[in-house]
């Protein structure tokens, strides 16, 4: 037997989804709740403005009456953060709570030019990208499970803000929803001894790539620090002592593992890759590799996230926090119809068929949906009309 999804019965799941968990109510009534989502939806879809959504949309209200309510919609940073995790992990599946998962964190950083809004806090300062050098950074944590791929928590990481600080809050936030941590697959910007020793204490087994300091290889007087490692032309184990600036230490195990590049980016001849990694044992150095290969989905899901995000040029930071996390809504929403939906039950697991309904498609049908609803705008106000053409 055989089914079929529409696009309003999505658009109804998603509709909601966060009219529950965020609250919504009715600001007017020409700007209900129903059609202030539909404006975000289609703001999402287009990666527009929710006010140029509004001007697109034939009987949506105007784009002041639109910006009143998002701003009624938003409460304290803390309470829009507790609205938006709850969203993100309302359709979890209960079988990530049964045993340890590895769990990605990781820091997304969305490039900003302009001045804070209330306080010099809101921007995160870090290496220059996209022109600029000021973000609005925030931090997620991701599962991959046999597939489903969901983002369960998410932080907004403050200027001058101990990345300790920020495991913390994650590590809080998903021992709230029962998920344990069996393994934390860390990126290279987490590598300082101040979040190892935090790791260590709170008995979190990691796995990160290692920083490579010290001398190089063709230096006089031979590598030093950590580049020692990265010199070794066959894999191997090790033992090595981080020391901070402030004489602080953390021992950490290493994994050397060697490959040939084949031809990858270019290159040829012998790559190295050098890891850290705690509280656990490997059997090889392939897997170790391989083990933390499943981190690079994390990327893949902040590809997926500014796929779906509505675009805006205000200062505040609470407008560009529900912006952010309404597309990694979306996006969980997308993955729990693979997986709940559209995929093929089959004995041992599921096969997932994500040709059936990509990302992009779905956020097409939430701006349809928007469009057979509110009518779409298909004329603009002239000057003068439009002139003729001679022959015609």
């Amino acid at each position: 037997m055989h089914y079929t999804i529409t696009r309003s019965s999505v658009q109804q799941h998603a509709a909601q989804l966060l009219r529950s968990c965020l609250r919504l109510h009715d600001f007017s009534p020409t700007c209900t709740a129903s059609v202030f989502l539909h404006v975000l939806f289609t703001a999402c879809s287009r990666l527009c403005s929710l006010s140029a959504a509004c001007w697109s949309l034939a009987t949506a209200p105007c784009r002041e009456t639109i910006r009143r309510a998002t701003l009624q919609a938003l409460r304290s940073k803390d309470e829009l953060l507790r609205r938006l995790n709850r969203a993100l992990t309302a359709e979890v599946p209960r079988v990530l709570r049964r045993r340890p998962q590895r769990v990605a964190i990781d820091l997304v950083l969305i490039p900003y030019h302009g001045q804070p809004m209330l306080d010099l806090k809101e921007v995160y300062r870090s290496c220059a990208k996209s022109g600029t050098s000021h973000f609005h950074a925030y931090a997620t944590a991701y599962v991959n499970y046999r597939g489903q791929r969901f983002t369960l928590a998410l932080a907004v990481v403050e200027r001058g803000e101990k990345l300790q600080e920020v495991l913390k809050r994650l590590f809080r936030r998903l021992a709230t929803l029962g998920v344990s941590t069996r393994m934390v697959l860390l990126d290279r910007g987490f590598w300082s001894v101040a979040v190892l020793r935090y790791l260590q204490r709170a008995r979190k087994p990691f796995l990160m790539p290692v920083v490579l300091r010290g001398r190089k290889d063709g230096h006089p007087e031979g590598p030093s620090g950590t580049r020692v490692f990265a010199s070794r032309k066959r894999g191997g184990w090790d033992e090595y002592t981080v020391t901070a600036a402030d004489g602080q230490k953390a021992r950490v195990s290493i994994c050397v593992h060697c490959r040939n590049y084949d031809g990858q980016w270019g290159r040829h001849g012998r790559q190295t890759l050098v890891y850290a990694f705690w509280g656990f044992e490997a059997p090889n150095t392939r897997w170790v590799r391989e083990t933390y290969r499943k981190r690079f989905a994390i990327e893949t899901s902040y590809r997926q996230m500014h796929q779906g995000r509505a675009r805006t040029c205000t200062r505040s930071p609470l407008v560009r926090l529900l912006l952010v996390g309404v597309a990694l809504v979306l996006r969980n929403v997308w993955v729990w119809l693979h997986y709940a939906v559209l995929s093929t039950p089959r004995r041992g697991n599921c096969r997932y068929n994500l040709e059936r309904l990509t990302l992009r498609t779905l956020l097409l049908w939430l701006q349809h949906q928007a469009e057979d609803d509110l009518g779409r705008r298909g004329d603009v106000l002239s000057e003068r009309p439009m002139p003729q053409r001679i022959g015609a």
